[in-house]
């Protein structure tokens, strides 16, 4: 006998990237009202959102669209959690990735002050060291965020697409200090695997490691993880699987998907999604029209048993 669990809707975080550029700031409303609506909790952003697709070639827009919900939404601040990033924004338009602001204690401290000007808020409850500084020592990195998280300005400290062993080190020197350490990552993880070799990220550690995933099990911390459904390719015809995804293994994989999206009687994206939170891996749907986002919604639900669960990891 196998048992099945389900989780809350606040297991999904909110991806608001594409609010104020590709998301116009009516729909972007209308998804995080219905977030709301239906339980969620986190909604994840960054200073650098989205430079590549904004009018001048910088970020600002997400927060901006975030900010003047929460104005025109009394007390509902009191209902969700927010997650922004520092380190990715160019430092002119075009300058990216070769010239960006980086992680230096300046930096840190100047790009958040940003963000919470853009959101209209004091605090928030999730900081992201956004991407890698290889020029900036992370120990000084964490000395700018030791004086956020004393202040009261940020809850919670987070790393996105980094190694390993810059997080311990991140850690080490926050326990050195008494401050607030990492305590959750985020990177790129899906059902499918890419070709050994390969990297569908932009970031040299952004795809979740076998590594990572057990430093953060041994040391409890939380995993996130960005393009969990492949925009949409797990499902829409209109998309196909990315070809660094195409290759023996992964047609193994996808035809245990589909029998169990099938006992589940979901979609391959909802049972990708269940997946990645029986594993205790929290996803981020970035999607932009409100079927999308209660299809999220209920897929985080699904009673995925253990038995299935089985099947699901160990198909190669």
């Amino acid at each position: 006998m196998t048992t099945a669990t389900t989780a809350p809707a606040s297991a999904l975080v909110l991806g608001a990237m594409m609010f104020g550029t590709a998301v116009d700031e009516d729909t972007s409303f209308a998804l995080l009202d219905r977030f709301v609506e239906r339980g969620g909790v986190w909604i994840d952003t960054a200073d650098c959102y989205a430079f590549w697709a904004s009018d001048d070639g910088r970020g600002g827009a997400s927060e901006r669209v975030l900010g003047r919900w929460f104005a025109a939404r009394p007390g509902v601040r009191e209902r969700v959690k927010i997650a922004t990033k520092v380190g990715a924004e160019p430092l002119w338009a075009g300058s990216f990735p070769a010239r960006r602001a980086g992680l230096s204690e300046r930096a840190v401290r100047e790009a958040f002050s940003g963000s919470l000007d853009r959101l209209g808020l004091d605090a928030v409850d999730l900081l992201w060291l956004h991407m890698e500084d290889r020029a900036t020592p992370i120990e000084e990195t964490v000395d700018a965020l030791a004086e956020l998280t004393a202040t009261g300005a940020v809850a919670r400290v987070g790393a996105s697409n980094h190694p390993a062993w810059r997080v311990e080190r991140a850690r080490a020197h926050a326990r050195l200090l008494g401050s607030t350490p990492i305590d959750v990552l985020q990177h790129n993880s899906t059902y499918l695997r890419p070709r050994p070799g390969t990297n569908p990220t932009n970031h040299a550690f952004g795809v979740l490691s076998d590594e990572q995933r057990d430093y953060a099990v041994t040391h409890g911390l939380e995993v996130w993880a960005y393009t969990p459904l492949l925009s949409g390719a797990y499902d829409n015809p209109a998309k196909p699987i990315p070809d660094i995804y195409d290759h023996p293994g992964n047609a193994a994989r996808l035809a245990v998907l589909d029998e169990v999206a099938t006992e589940l009687g979901a979609s391959r994206g909802q049972t990708v999604l269940a997946w990645h939170v029986a594993r205790g891996i929290r996803p981020m749907l970035g999607g932009s029209k409100p079927e999308q986002l209660d299809a999220a919604l209920d897929a985080v639900r699904l009673p995925l048993s253990s038995e299935q669960l089985a099947r699901l990891e160990e198909a190669v």
